[in-house]
């Protein structure tokens, strides 16, 4: 059996195992410094109000799983793939340290994040990149993935389905985590979020949309809106619009900021004024997705970097 050519990491934002894990993450996330109680307090009841943890460890291994098999079937043998996170362990550089000493031709880095922006997805390209050029292994990115045909399909898919059961008049609203403005300064994140969300609306068939955003961090910093709630609220003062139909666009799996900051808050707020509020199904690990998503790893692992 021949030893594999190339290695892919796949990345991903990590997830605390356990309760237990929850004040370590943080602390991370805050780059050392450890929460105020009530910090601490508000996250781990988040995390209660969607059953105790997160399942977005679960759902990443998942999408990995999914794009490991799916390289087997188009190029078999030939990957190495490994995960690794950037909060949480298996931390990136530990997984980028692993393929490092794998005697590869080079390294896919792949993030779980169809959108590129320096301040994310750069991030976690760049600390795989540190470890694998100190390992003399070429590090060969995929800086973004909103384009493959696939994807687009399954949005609009789930699109439908929402726009169907959400009845008359919605308001739609693409959504993406927000970034501060600083670090969106001249970054193609928005643009890139708007051509996907018209992308989408396109194949639907849809006129009428507009990007929102949610999950801003909790800083001093300004950072890119409207938040969804504003716009919930917006709604309910100055539309005609029955509800809301809210399009997770720029997220691939259930995890707290899908199932808190929009099943549970954003659909409360929408409620409390009356508005009905639905929202699409996330990506998870969709097979057809994760064809594709393959089949450009490949493609990449055969190209050098640029």
């Amino acid at each position: 059996m021949t030893s594999p050519r190339f290695g892919l990491l796949v990345m991903a934002y990590g997830s605390p195992g356990s309760v237990g894990e929850i004040d370590s993450y943080y602390t991370h996330i805050r780059r050392g410094r450890p929460p105020e109680p009530e910090q601490l307090a508000d996250l781990v009841s988040r995390y209660e109000a969607i059953g105790g943890i997160s399942p977005l460890t679960s759902r990443t291994r998942a999408q990995a799983e999914a794009v490991r098999n799916a390289l087997e079937a188009i190029a078999p043998g030939e990957f190495l793939v490994v995960q690794g996170h950037k909060h949480a362990a298996p931390f990136i550089e530990e997984a980028a340290a692993a393929l490092g000493d794998a005697g590869l031709e080079r390294v896919v880095g792949l993030v779980l994040a169809p959108h590129f922006s320096k301040g994310s997805v750069g991030q976690y390209h760049d600390r795989a990149h540190a470890v694998l050029f100190e390992a003399g292994v070429e590090y060969c990115p995929i800086d973004r993935w909103h384009d493959l045909e696939p994807w687009v399909q399954f949005q609009a898919a789930a699109l439908r389905q929402a726009l169907s059961a959400a009845g008359p008049n919605p308001r739609v609203v693409f959504t993406a985590h927000s970034l501060p403005e600083r670090v969106l300064v001249g970054d193609p994140y928005p643009e890139e979020l708007a051509s996907s969300a018209h992308r989408i609306a396109s194949v639907v068939g849809l006129k009428s949309w507009e990007l929102g955003w949610q999950s801003a961090g909790r800083t001093p910093d300004p950072w890119r809106g409207p938040d969804i709630l504003e716009l919930i609220d917006e709604t309910a003062s100055t539309s005609s619009a029955t509800g809301l139909v809210v399009v997770p666009q720029g997220f691939t799996t259930d995890h707290l900021e899908v199932l808190y900051d929009l099943d549970i808050e954003a659909a409360d707020r929408a409620h409390s004024h009356g508005l009905g509020f639905h929202r699409t199904a996330t990506l998870n690990a969709d097979a057809a997705t994760f064809e594709a998503l393959a089949e450009r790893v490949q493609q990449r692992a055969q190209s050098t970097s640029t």
